[in-house]
C-alpha cells in the first residue's frame, strides 16, 4: 500500500522514537495515573484504598492467620487498619538487600502472598499496599512479627526511614496507618456510613472473623463492632419478622474435592419486598452478576417447580412456575470463593468462571433439595407464596 499524505507530516513518524517515550517505575507511575490503580481520584478511589488494605488483613484470615480487623477513621482524618495475623515479613529479600515489608509497600512486581487458595479480589492483583502507599502523603507500618515490634514510615511511597526492630513483643499482626494525599484526591474525607456497609459485608461474608470500624473525628466519635455470616446478613436485609414466609433463613455452603470453589448461600422469601439477590466473588461485590448468579437461578427455578409438582401443588396441566415468580420476595445471599477468578471488564463487577456456574447449580440442587425435604412445612409455605405472586402463571 503506498502512502499518501503531506510529506512534512509523514516525516514526523520517524522523529518519533524511543527518545520520546517516558516509562515511569513503581510509585511514579501510580501517582501520574491513579485512575487506572483505583478507579477514579474522587470519593469512589478513596475509599478503594480502604479497601486494598483490609483486602490484606482479609487474606491472612483466609489462610487461618487472623480472626480480627480493626478499621479506625483517625481524629487528623486519615485511616488506620490493624490484623492479628502473621505479620508482614520483615526479612531481607536478596538480592535487593530490602525487607520484605519494603518491597510490598514500593514494588509493583512483588509477588503475592502465599495463602489457602482463595485471595480476595481487591482488583489490583496483590499490588494494592503498593498503591495505597504511592497515594498516601504519609503512611506508616506496624508489624509484630519474629519477638519484635518493627515500624517504618513512608512519604508519597518513598521509605522516609529504615525498617526499625524495636522492643520484644509475643504479639503478632500488621498495623497500616495512611492520610491520603489531597494533591491527588479531589476529595480526602472519608465517609463513615460508606467504610461502615463494606466491613459489615465483609463480616458477613466471613463468619469467624470479626471486623469494627471506629471514627476517631471529633464531631463524631463512633464505634460499631460487626460479626455474622451470611444468615445474619439475609436477616439484616430482612428486617420486619412479620412479613417472612419463613423463619429461620435457609443457609449451606460447600466446597470443590479440589479445594479451587467454596459456594455459600442464605436465603429467606418474605412478602414485604420485590426479591433482591445480592452476590460476592472473592469477597467482591459482583453488581454485574455473572456465571455464579446465573448457575443460582437457573438451578433455583428448576428446582422449585420439580418440587411442587411432585408435593402436588402443580399438576401436569399447569404451566411452569417463570424465573420471576420464584425469584418474587426473594431475599439472597449467594458468595463463592474461587481460586482464579476471571472478571470481564475494568470494574471486575461480572464473574465469568464457567466452573462456577456448573457447581453452583449442583451446590443449589443438593442442598436446598434435602432443606425442602427436611421442612416439609416451610416449603409448603414457599411455594403457596411463589404461586400467589403476581409474575406466577395462573392454572389452567
Amino acid at each position: 500500500m503506498t502512502a499518501t499524505g503531506n510529506p512534512r507530516q509523514l516525516s514526523n513518524v520517524h522523529e518519533y522514537t524511543a527518545s520520546h517515550i517516558q516509562v515511569f517505575e513503581g510509585h511514579e507511575a501510580i501517582r501520574r495515573r491513579p485512575g487506572m490503580y483505583i478507579g477514579s481520584t474522587g470519593e469512589r478511589g478513596l475509599h478503594h484504598m480502604v479497601y486494598e488494605v483490609v483486602s490484606y488483613a482479609v487474606d491472612e484470615h483466609l489462610a487461618g492467620h487472623a480472626d480480627a480487623i480493626e478499621v479506625t477513621i483517625t481524629a487528623e482524618g486519615g485511616i488506620r487498619v490493624s490484623d492479628n495475623g502473621r505479620g508482614l515479613p520483615v526479612e531481607v529479600e536478596e538480592p535487593t538487600g530490602r525487607s520484605a515489608v519494603e518491597l510490598e509497600l514500593t514494588e509493583l512486581s512483588f509477588g503475592p502472598k502465599p495463602h489457602t487458595g482463595y485471595g480476595v479480589a481487591g482488583g489490583l492483583s496483590r499490588l494494592g499496599l503498593c498503591v495505597v502507599n504511592a497515594l498516601s502523603s504519609r503512611l506508616t507500618v506496624e508489624v509484630h512479627r519474629d519477638g519484635h515490634r518493627w515500624t517504618q514510615a513512608y512519604e508519597k511511597g518513598t521509605p522516609v526511614s529504615p525498617l526499625t526492630r524495636n522492643e520484644e513483643t509475643s504479639e503478632h499482626g500488621t498495623t497500616i496507618a495512611f492520610l491520603p494525599d489531597a494533591d491527588i484526591f479531589e476529595t480526602t474525607r472519608f465517609s463513615f456510613a460508606t467504610l461502615s456497609e463494606r466491613v459489615q459485608e465483609l463480616a458477613f461474608l466471613h463468619e469467624g472473623l470479626a471486623v469494627s470500624l471506629t471514627d476517631e473525628r471529633p464531631e463524631r466519635p463512633v464505634r460499631h463492632h460487626h460479626t455474622g455470616g451470611l444468615r445474619a446478613f439475609v436477616a439484616r436485609l430482612n428486617p420486619c419478622p412479620p412479613s417472612l414466609v419463613h423463619s429461620p433463613a435457609i443457609g449451606f455452603e460447600s466446597e470443590n474435592e479440589n479445594r479451587t470453589i467454596l459456594v455459600q448461600v442464605a436465603m429467606q422469601w418474605n412478602t414485604r419486598s420485590p426479591g433482591e439477590l445480592r452476590s460476592f466473588a472473592n469477597s467482591t461485590r459482583t453488581h454485574e452478576g455473572g456465571s455464579h448468579e446465573d448457575g443460582f437461578r437457573t438451578a433455583l427455578t428448576g428446582l422449585v417447580n420439580d418440587y411442587a409438582r411432585r408435593q402436588g401443588q402443580l399438576t401436569a396441566d399447569d404451566e411452569d412456575i417463570t424465573a420471576g415468580a420464584v425469584h418474587e420476595g426473594l431475599t439472597a445471599v449467594l458468595s463463592v470463593k474461587l481460586a482464579h477468578p476471571v472478571f470481564e471488564g475494568s470494574t471486575r463487577t461480572k464473574l465469568s468462571n464457567p466452573e462456577a456456574e456448573t457447581y453452583v447449580q449442583e451446590v443449589v440442587r443438593e442442598h436446598l433439595s434435602d432443606w425442602l425435604d427436611h421442612n416439609p412445612n416451610d416449603a409448603a409455605s414457599i411455594i403457596r407464596h411463589i404461586l400467589n405472586a403476581p409474575t406466577c402463571p395462573r392454572k389452567r
